[in-house]
């Protein structure tokens, strides 16, 4: 199953809740406290948002974290990798790719195609838009109901 793992939807809800705050500036606790996420697992999550330079740590009594960019510059791409690291829907793209059926496999092409388009929608996906509620969905064909003809 394909699904992000609890540490990056904390991250890509803390990011968020500092797109959304005036002052851009929020502590741990009030990020926790605000979406009822362990506090010790957020710190982690925070902590290697900041190593990745997605973010930016305070200390003092009006500390806490900013976002290092404006979050139209920091895409759900860089934010999934900065906690999970890489991307991998199958290791048939990776160095180590130990599978013996990989010269015979039918569908090895097709799901680096696959793979490519959810790595070029989260690429195109940033902290603003998740702030937005009427988000857009990019790349997503749609069709126009009184026309009938289909847009991107």
């Amino acid at each position: 199953m394909l699904k992000l793992t609890k540490k990056a939807d904390y991250g890509l809800i803390a990011l968020r809740h500092l797109a959304t705050r005036q002052g851009g500036c929020a502590s741990t606790k009030e990020i926790a406290d605000s979406y009822h996420i362990p506090m010790p697992l957020l710190s982690k999550v925070l902590q290697k948002l900041v190593h990745s330079g997605l973010m930016t740590s305070e200390q003092g009594t009006n500390g806490g974290y900013r976002l290092s960019r404006p979050p139209q510059e920091i895409t759900t791409l860089e934010a999934i990798r900065a906690i999970d690291g890489p991307i991998i829907l199958t290791h048939c793209f990776t160095e180590h790719n130990d599978c013996n059926q990989s010269s015979l496999c039918p569908v090895r092409e097709p799901l680096r195609k696959v793979h490519e388009g959810i790595l070029r929608l989260l690429s195109g996906i940033t902290i603003s838009d998740l702030a937005h509620d009427d988000m857009p969905i990019p790349g997503i064909l749609t069709i126009q109901p009184s026309l009938g003809s289909h847009t991107r």
